[in-house]
């Protein structure tokens, strides 16, 4: 049994004022399709927290579609069709191997709920405002997968940091960005709500692959043309907490909430 705490809510947690239960230990049986399994938060990886804590043979039986990062920040996680890939920053994709380790990752296994055509975006914020209009609820958790041509994706993946582990802010810093041009893929990620500002990124998190699992990495940008949005309403959540002693006491005068925007805006 791990000595982690482990919260286990309901769709109650989403608000964060009403927890439906609490306990030391998770399962990890995957007949439990509708839960969205979480290890560390945002921001301890904002914070520096990027040594591994989780291996990989654990968290794939906890899901087969999500995204997240290797240890020491080393790349970014795509995992699609119960497949793990790992995108490094130079540009290359490679398998997962089940003995690595990963500081943060959000997975779930992927059951098409809902289904929404987007004939036009040209730029995440235009995707941000048409999809946010689709879903049926701001406070639900979504797990989103876009399959197809995709006509453009701005992608970064990290270089992996050494000890001392800088801020996330400051590793993004030596980012390698990838712009890549009419290719058949899949974007893999989350939408959260605000209400899990510091637990994960709200809004949209996106991660995307090609289908030749060759190139990909955290989107920073992309557009979509006559493309299908599919939709995995997640009503119950699990995390693990972050070993305090993995990372950096936080500066209560930073704006963590700034150092997230430039993050995932790419600086």
């Amino acid at each position: 049994m791990r000595e982690w705490l482990l919260i286990l809510a309901g769709i109650g947690l989403v608000m964060l004022g009403v927890a439906l239960g609490w306990t030391a230990a998770y399962s990890g049986e995957a007949d439990d399709r509708d839960t969205l399994f979480q290890v560390s938060t945002i921001e301890a990886l904002l914070v520096g927290g990027y040594d591994g804590v989780y291996i990989f043979d654990e968290l794939s039986g906890h899901g087969d579609f999500g995204i997240g990062t290797f240890d020491g920040l080393d790349g970014e996680m795509i995992a699609v069709d119960g497949i793990y890939y790992q995108v490094k920053a130079d540009g290359k994709v490679y398998p997962v191997n089940g003995s690595m380790a990963t500081p943060f990752a959000t997975v779930t296994y992927f059951d098409l709920d809902l289904e929404f055509r987007i004939e036009n975006a040209g730029n995440f914020s235009e995707f941000n405002t048409i999809a946010t209009s689709m879903i049926p609820s701001r406070t639900m958790l979504y797990a989103v997968r876009i399959d197809g041509r995709i006509p453009y994706v701005k992608a970064r993946a990290i270089p992996r940091q050494q000890h001392p582990y800088p801020l996330l802010v400051d590793a993004a810093k030596e980012q390698s960005i990838f712009l890549i041009n009419n290719t058949n893929g899949t974007i893999v990620g989350f939408y959260t709500p605000s209400s899990f500002q510091g637990l994960n990124v709200p809004g949209f998190h996106l991660h995307y692959i090609d289908s030749l699992r060759s190139v990909g990495g955290h989107i920073l940008d992309f557009s979509l043309e006559n493309a299908t949005m599919v939709l995995d309403a997640t009503p119950e959540f699990a995390l693990l907490l972050p070993h305090q002693e993995n990372t950096q006491e936080i500066v209560t005068t930073r704006n963590l909430t700034k150092d997230l925007e430039s993050v995932e805006k790419g600086g």
